[in-house]
């Protein structure tokens, strides 16, 4: 059940990013006087068509496979074309006219985006606030001075206040030297301090890894973390740890709730750690020995136990709701679709030249899993997750590789140069290159989704 409502949020999804692509497209293409021949939502054999009424009688169709979609437009290389209509054709048009249909696909993605984001800023966001967690010892975060509760307002040149902005800033600061400045709030004043990372900085820069990597959690919510089972011959049974028991600090740093503890267990693999509980009202300090095991290559921390948490609480202050006015929120939209577009490039660029992960490449199974979840915590995520997703799609539209539309604006820009279009072979050698381009592009993403669901 839970596949099919994955399957459905992902379908539902990728319907509405493509129409709204495709629609790009259409509505300039119709605009600038092209004819447009069918505008398809889905490729291979139409399930539902209707023709148009006007003197174009254009196809509107959803088509079998709904991975895509596409607008025909009238193109004597296709196929013959009436001398009355010839005008109207693909090729015949001005290069600018064609350079504008092909980038209103992309930019149509990016308006889309600010439009949901502006819609969230108007509803209402809940926003956490950058606040420390657990600092792990032996760490960056640690060497640095960063303390539990401390508050991170900047990073970089840019100011932070929420843990969204400051993941994305600490992304972006994360260059080769490994040197990320910091501005923190503790106790009412604002200090400077300096994270240096040394070992493998690409390793770090794989999904989930930059604040573990870094030495810190962020602060989350409070609830009474309990051992649920100690089986016989788990390190944690091993150890004196029994089902009940309250777990309250690791290492005297206290234990906020379930995540904490795992994180704090997690990174001390092969030494001991001093776990304190509360017992039948008695509070025990108990020495327990952390076994290192291998998970997706690298070591963690296991006790082999199980856990149960209480009911959820949020620390005061730490939770906000931001909400917007409609003009300050379409000015919000705007310079946060831009920001997210920045993002992708510089992103794009870094795992190109090896300073980031390939594993951040993700492909359409954990697409489908990103639609589920987003679409199960209710609409406005899910809209947020139509955002982000349509950036991506209007940025990668715009990279210069033949089949997407970028490439195809290479191609007109040699021909107003040239004032002739490019041959038949260097546009066949061009769709060959991105083919390959796309096909080692998708083994990829495919690597990585099949990947990361076998570890």
């Amino acid at each position: 059940m839970k596949m099919l409502f994955f399957l459905a949020a992902f379908l539902v999804a990728i319907g509405i990013l493509v129409a709204v692509h495709e629609f790009g497209h259409y509505w300039v293409a119709k605009k600038l006087g092209f004819k447009v021949l069918r505008f398809s939502i889905g490729f291979g054999k139409p399930l539902v068509m209707r023709v148009g009424k006007d003197a174009d009688r254009t196809e509107y169709c959803v088509a079998a496979i709904p991975l895509g979609g596409y607008v025909k437009l009238l193109d004597e290389r296709e196929g013959e074309v009436s001398p009355a209509e010839l005008h109207r054709s693909f090729t015949r048009r001005p290069v600018l006219h064609r350079i504008a249909v092909l980038l209103a696909g992309p930019a149509m993605n990016l308006l889309f985006a600010s439009v949901l984001y502006a819609i969230l800023a108007m509803v209402g966001t809940e926003i956490v606030k950058p606040v420390i967690g657990q600092v792990r010892f032996d760490s960056p975060a640690a060497a640095a001075g960063l303390q539990r509760g401390d508050e991170i307002v900047r990073v970089g040149d840019r100011n932070v206040g929420n843990t969204e902005e400051l993941q994305i800033a600490l992304i972006r600061q994360f260059t080769d030297d490994g040197v990320i400045p910091l501005r923190v709030r503790r106790d009412g004043t604002e200090r400077s301090l300096t994270l240096r990372v040394a070992g493998d900085r690409r390793a770090m820069t794989e999904p989930g890894r930059l604040l573990p990597g870094l030495g810190f959690d962020l602060a989350t919510w409070n609830a009474d973390t309990l051992v649920h089972d100690a089986p016989l011959g788990s390190a944690g049974a091993r150890a004196g740890l029994r089902a009940g028991d309250r777990l309250l600090a690791v290492d005297g740093q206290s234990v906020a709730n379930r995540m904490e503890f795992i994180a704090l267990v997690s990174g001390a693999p092969g030494r001991d750690i001093s776990i304190e509980v509360e017992r039948e009202a008695k509070r025990l300090r108990i020495v327990a020995a952390v076994p290192r095991i291998i998970e997706q290559g690298r070591p963690i921390g296991r006790l082999g136990i199980t856990l149960e948490e209480g009911p959820q609480s949020w620390p005061p202050g730490l939770v906000e709701t931001h909400r917007l006015g409609p003009i300050d929120a379409v000015s919000s939209g705007v310079a946060k679709t831009w920001e997210m577009s920045t993002l992708t490039v510089q992103m794009l660029w870094r795992i190109v030249t090896g300073q980031v992960s390939a594993k951040n490449i993700s492909g359409p199974i954990s697409i489908a899993e990103f639609a589920g979840i987003s679409a199960y915590l209710g609409p406005t995520a899910f809209l947020a997750f139509l955002a982000i997703i349509s950036v991506s799609l209007g940025v990668l539209n715009l990279m210069p590789v033949p089949l997407l539309d970028g490439g195809q604006v290479v191609y007109q820009v040699v021909e107003a140069v040239k004032g002739t279009p490019l041959s038949e072979r260097a546009q066949l050698f061009g769709q060959q290159v991105g083919i390959a381009l796309l096909v080692v592009l998708m083994s990829l993403a495919f690597y990585n989704d099949i990947s990361r669901h076998l570890n």
